[in-house]
């Protein structure tokens, strides 16, 4: 990913129209590169995950780097990241996926499910309550634990949420207001041979969570 790498650590210092269009041939073959990345990733999900398939391809799931600066502090018009979020039916979809975030010193996976609509995340708090034991195999098994420590707790509640009691077993799980993992990888990682190796193992080590949470918000 070296040809991405340059460009985005060049467009983090140069954010402006006029050193973008003079390096439009540039941000063309990082994304060319990104794009094939990520057609790879869409290939190895497939092979593991029911819901990917592989008529999906990089363009149903990567995002603009042109940023929306209407209502942004920051009026630098373009992201210095790549990403891409591989679900079900693309980035469009709010089915729990996977997503993959290249960024020079923040690049990291995820997967999951990111500020769910209300009745979603009643769902799936639902059946953390009825339907527990498979979540708890899922978080505490080996292949999880190689990647990720737990749920991220961004935006977890300090108290328990409406409808349950503060004593509840799982009310640390009952309190996240988004169900998402996540992984950092290092700049070495992304210019290192196994990047795609590594990037699928952290998405096959989530890939039974995201069941668990399709499960949940589908019925």
């Amino acid at each position: 990913m070296q040809t991405t790498i340059d460009f985005l650590k060049k467009l983090k210092n140069n954010n402006n129209r006029e050193w973008f269009e003079k390096n439009k041939e540039n941000y063309l073959k990082a994304k060319e590169e990104f794009e094939c990345l990520v057609d790879k990733l869409i290939g190895g999900l497939a092979k593991a995950d029911k819901k990917i398939t592989p008529e999906l391809k990089a363009k149903d799931c990567t995002f603009r780097i042109y940023k929306d600066v209407r209502f942004s502090k920051d009026k630098s018009p373009y992201k210095t990241n790549m990403g891409a979020s591989i679900n079900p039916g693309g980035k469009k979809s709010m089915a729990a996926g996977y997503y993959i975030h290249l960024e020079p010193g923040a690049a990291f996976l995820a997967g999951g499910v990111y500020m769910p609509e209300p009745d979603k995340l009643a769902a799936i708090r639902q059946e953390i309550d009825y339907n527990p034991k498979p979540l708890l195999k899922i978080l505490n098994s080996a292949s999880f634990k190689t990647y990720f420590n737990g749920l991220d707790e961004e935006d977890k509640l300090k108290t328990a949420p409406k409808g349950f009691e503060k004593d509840h077993p799982y009310l640390e799980l009952l309190k996240n207001k988004h169900f998402v993992v996540s992984y950092k990888l290092s700049d070495k990682d992304l210019l290192g041979k196994d990047l795609e190796k590594k990037i699928l193992g952290g998405f096959k080590a989530m890939q039974p969570l995201m069941e668990y949470l399709r499960e949940a918000t589908t019925k």
